[in-house]
């Protein structure tokens, strides 16, 4: 107890001293089946940051601490108002059980691939029921590091005392978040918001809604025509924030896509293509479909009904381009 008591001080200082659009976030969060595992980091700044100052630390199944194999350094630089996609190292097209590879359609997507043997750094092994930091620091002192972000709730296993038949391994989304609603953070991706600004830094918070800062979406999806499941990696290596906004006065959008209005105030917009969409779908804040539609015109009328909430629209041209976009019911 002694020692998590340290850790959360120090923790605690980087609340003081983080400002909004000033430091790296997590952007994407996907926890997907088998090892389908990827964390989009963001840089909302003007500058370029070199990623040789930051790393993943794993707090595992309601750890209260971390030490270096919980940790990996993380290697790179991102751009400004750019993202960085981190995917566990698993690359062995042969590998079955624990060394299953990750996707091919995720391998492509990845800037980095990290943590290949558990035994040496398991940060990239995260499941639902684990709290992930992004940390300024270096892996040889963990307990000293600076929080920048965490996705979780370090200390608590959304698991542990829940009574019932349901599998409550992850947070969800009904208070108290555990033992209620739907789990989210597995076999799931959370976008973050765009306008989230900044990373959580505060420990200590009693509650962990895994929807207050993120969009849930699930991370397969099946594919009418191939006919079985794909990655649903689409809105993976590009994230909408309104920190660029608020730099450039750039509103960032999809090349080539326009939606419109946005917000809408009756639940129907116009979807507007330079060529036709081979598919248009549409997640609610749970990750639950709510429309679906193929084979449509380069412009398209969507209507959602005028249920509000922040909607993920997923939009595949004739072309193939695939495009991740936020449409907003007032």
């Amino acid at each position: 107890m002694k020692r998590f008591l340290l850790s959360v001080s120090l923790l605690l200082g980087a609340s003081a001293i983080s400002q909004d659009c000033s430091d790296l976030f997590i952007s994407e969060y996907v926890e997907g089946w088998s090892n389908n595992k990827a964390l989009e980091i963001y840089n909302p700044t003007a500058a370029p940051i070199n990623l040789g100052q930051y790393m993943i630390v794993r707090y595992s199944n309601g750890s209260t601490s971390a030490n270096a194999a919980n940790a990996v350094q993380l290697s790179g630089t991102i751009q400004p108002y750019s993202t960085y996609v981190a995917v566990i190292d698993k690359q062995d097209p042969a590998g079955t059980g624990q060394e299953a590879p990750v996707w091919d359609s995720l391998q492509v997507i990845a800037d980095g691939f990290y943590c290949p043997d558990y035994n040496v750094s398991n940060a990239m092994y995260f499941n639902g029921n684990d709290a992930v930091v992004l940390a300024k620091g270096t892996t040889a002192n963990v307990a000293t590091s600076q929080a920048i972000d965490i996705f979780g709730k370090i200390g608590e296993d959304p698991d542990i005392g829940v009574v019932g038949p349901t599998d409550y391994n992850g947070w969800s989304t009904d208070f108290p978040y555990v033992g209620a609603g739907v789990v989210v953070t597995t076999d799931h991706s959370l976008i973050r918001k765009a306008t989230v600004l900044k990373g959580v830094t505060n420990p200590l918070i009693s509650f962990f809604d895994p929807l207050l800062e993120h969009d849930s979406i699930p991370p397969v999806v099946f594919d009418t025509d191939l006919g079985y499941n794909v990655g649903n990696w689409s809105s993976l290596g590009v994230h909408a924030c309104d920190c660029e906004t608020l730099s450039t006065g750039v509103v960032a959008e999809s090349e080539g896509i326009e939606i419109y209005p946005n917000p809408s105030e009756t639940g129907q917009f116009t979807i507007k293509t330079g060529s036709g969409i081979r598919e248009v779908v549409v997640y609610n804040g749970l990750g639950q479909v709510v429309y679906k539609n193929v084979n449509m015109a380069a412009l398209a009328n969507i209507d959602l009904g005028a249920k509000k909430g922040v909607y993920l629209v997923n939009i595949r041209s004739v072309e193939g381009v695939v495009s991740s976009n936020r449409v907003i019911v007032k």
